[in-house]
């Protein structure tokens, strides 16, 4: 049943298609209310130059086939894992090369997280849009340098952090000039090593006129739940990224891996690239649904 009624979703939505967002600037997307779905994926973090073009090729490939527009995430540097002994990548210099090459030859469009002020015009050079790290969505001076580079930001809410209370995050990237602005759901701590996502966040953000990215597979994580790593349940992140574009989100965000569980970073949440391929294509066919209604 599930899946003749996830077909039937994706056929009555083909007829609502709209071509010219398949190479949208990402500057363009937010000035159009009307806007496909804004797919943000990639691994956590980079391995290697192989596994980076690999994923990267893949997904570009669907959002071509599905006629959406897509950033490309990877980290060069998780500053924010949960041991020391921790693979964090390959760091500023070699990791942002990689996204440059990338980017030259696929022709994507490049986020990634920052997480010192020092790194930021180093990143800027490169990254189309800027991530503010959830767990420094509070920190005002950081939050100012970032919005100054004039690129479009996309901010983390903290797990710590109400829907409500984005609007002083927003305020202070407004107070810049910079009003390229995405807000990324990701949950709320739920007792110990545990998140749980309250869908109503989502309209909430959409009140402070930003749009609303759902993070699919980091609210499916079990922080520190591994003692020297974080946990997660993958098998969640397709019924919560359902939710949430049914209840009005403007884009999702999702890690994928092509060996999720041998991956250096965040594997136990992280999707299998053919996975991914499969959710994204109902999660569009419920966006122009909702586009068309």
């Amino acid at each position: 049943m599930h899946d003749k009624y996830i077909s039937c979703i994706f056929k009555l939505s083909l007829t609502s298609i709209n071509t010219t967002h398949i190479d949208m600037n990402i500057s363009d997307f937010f000035s159009d209310k009307a806007s496909p779905l804004l797919l943000i994926s990639g691994p956590c973090v980079i391995e290697n130059y192989a596994i980076t073009f690999e994923v990267a090729s893949y997904l570009k490939g669907l959002a071509q086939e599905l006629k959406i527009p897509f950033l490309f995430k990877a980290s060069y540097d998780k500053a924010n894992r949960t041991s020391i002994n921790a693979f964090r990548g390959p760091g500023i210099k070699k990791g942002l090369d990689i996204l440059s090459r990338i980017k030259s030859e696929l022709g994507v469009q490049i986020l990634s997280d920052v997480h010192r002020i020092s790194e930021i015009c180093d990143a800027a050079e490169v990254l189309d849009v800027i991530q503010i790290p959830a767990f420094l969505c509070r920190q005002t001076d950081f939050i100012l340098e970032v919005a100054k580079t004039e690129k479009p930001v996309n901010i983390k809410k903290g797990q710590f952090v109400a829907p409500m209370d984005m609007q002083n995050v927003v305020d202070k990237i407004r107070s810049t000039g910079n009003q390229k602005i995405l807000l990324t759901e990701r949950g709320a701590m739920f007792g110990y090593n545990n998140l749980v996502v309250d869908m109503r966040g989502i309209p909430m953000m959409q009140q402070m006129d930003c749009p609303v990215i759902f993070d699919a597979t980091h609210s499916v994580q079990l922080p520190g739940g591994q003692g020297t790593s974080s946990g997660g349940q993958r098998e969640f992140a397709p019924v919560l990224a359902r939710a949430a574009v049914a209840a009005g989100a403007n884009g999702v965000f999702m890690e994928v891996h092509p060996d999720p569980d041998h991956a250096l970073c965040d594997g136990p949440n992280s999707l299998k690239l053919e996975s991914a391929g499969r959710l994204v294509t109902e999660l569009v066919g419920i966006k122009r649904l909702l586009n068309n209604h």
